[in-house]
């Protein structure tokens, strides 16, 4: 049997990647912190290890103790990392340095899987072809303009410059799904018959389902694939209000206030909600990253290197996925 570590085994796409690899009868290590919620981990075929990438000798011990025991892992997919932090010093601490020193505490211990599956995001380019809307390129020069973009870029680096290291990255878009929390509040504020957008001007989003990024993975897997980097989108390409319009039908269609805030009114609202997250010691869904990446106007990628070398086929355009989202979010009394 093949084994398969995931690292944020807890969070909202770490958990699929774990259902999935169960059906797949993997042997499933779910990498955790001692803290970590265990909501969405209850099948009893999961195994657990802790991982304390914050120390690096408590991690060397944790995965030494796990290769004495079981031998190193076939395939490893990190998707532990930050998308928001209080202090934005934390997204190069935990998105880069605990990232490279995972890498290397690999290596040391002789621990270099088959493929090393890091899911990194399409943040890394930031905001590039904004004067004509053309999908971004693999080949184009990123220019990260936040944070979280910038610290998934460096560990981007990090991976592709070590010599052979068997690195496969998925770069998706606007992941959502059931379990997701930011586009939950999408949701629950239309519910209340409002709904926001930011900007004038013509704004191309993309999004893919989570359980698109799950097949993507295992495609990579079956195909043998290293050393590639990869954009997940659904191939579609939505206006600003897609979404919002689609949430709204799937809850019945309310009465809903459709609000457009000018970019320059959402940046004093973001720099006002993360100094006072900051002060507080809590992180903010609204922030100064979280503006930049609302005034960005274009998120088209380009899929189809994906497509032609993996056969990822996407099963969920915006609608469909919108559907089962919302359906979940009613079924567990989110709504």
């Amino acid at each position: 049997m093949e084994s398969i570590l995931i690292t944020g085994a807890s969070g909202f796409i770490g958990s699929f990647i774990v259902e999935e690899a169960l059906k797949r009868k993997f042997g499933v290590w779910a990498g955790v912190r001692s803290s970590s919620s265990r909501e969405y981990l209850r099948d009893r075929k999961i195994h657990f290890l802790e991982l304390d990438f914050a120390h690096p000798n408590e991690l060397r011990a944790q995965l030494s103790g796990h290769k004495g025991t079981y031998n190193k892992f076939d395939y490893i997919v990190h998707c532990a990392g930050v998308t928001k932090c209080a202090d934005k010093r934390m997204f190069e601490e935990v998105n880069y340095r605990q990232t490279k020193q995972f890498v290397d505490t690999l290596r040391e211990l002789d621990m270099v899987p088959r493929q090393f599956i890091h899911i990194s995001t399409l943040s890394v380019f930031g905001p590039v072809r904004e004067q004509d809307y053309t999908p971004i390129q693999a080949t184009d020069t990123p220019m990260p303009n936040t944070a979280y973009g910038i610290s998934k870029l460096k560990a981007e680096q990090y991976l592709q410059r070590l010599p052979d290291f068997p690195y496969v990255i998925y770069r998706p878009t606007g992941v959502y799904g059931p379990r997701e929390m930011d586009y939950f509040l999408m949701a629950k504020s239309i519910r209340q018959h409002m709904d926001f957008s930011v900007g004038y001007k013509r704004q191309d989003l993309t999004f893919v389902y989570v359980k698109d990024i799950v097949q993507a993975i295992f495609l990579g897997i079956e195909k043998k694939v290293v050393r590639k980097a990869y954009f997940l989108s659904d191939g579609n390409v939505y206006n600003s209000r897609a979404f919002s319009d689609f949430i709204q039908k799937e809850l019945g269609n309310p009465f809903v206030l459709h609000v457009k805030c000018p970019l320059i009114v959402l940046k004093v609202i973001s720099l006002l909600a993360e100094f006072m997250a900051a002060r507080s010691g809590k992180s903010s869904t609204l922030n100064s990253d979280k503006y930049k990446i609302m005034k960005q106007r274009n998120w088209q990628c380009d899929v189809v290197p994906t497509v032609k070398e993996l056969g990822y086929t996407p099963q969920y355009d915006l609608e469909k996925g919108v559907r089962e989202t919302i359906a979940w979010y009613k079924k567990e009394g989110w709504l």
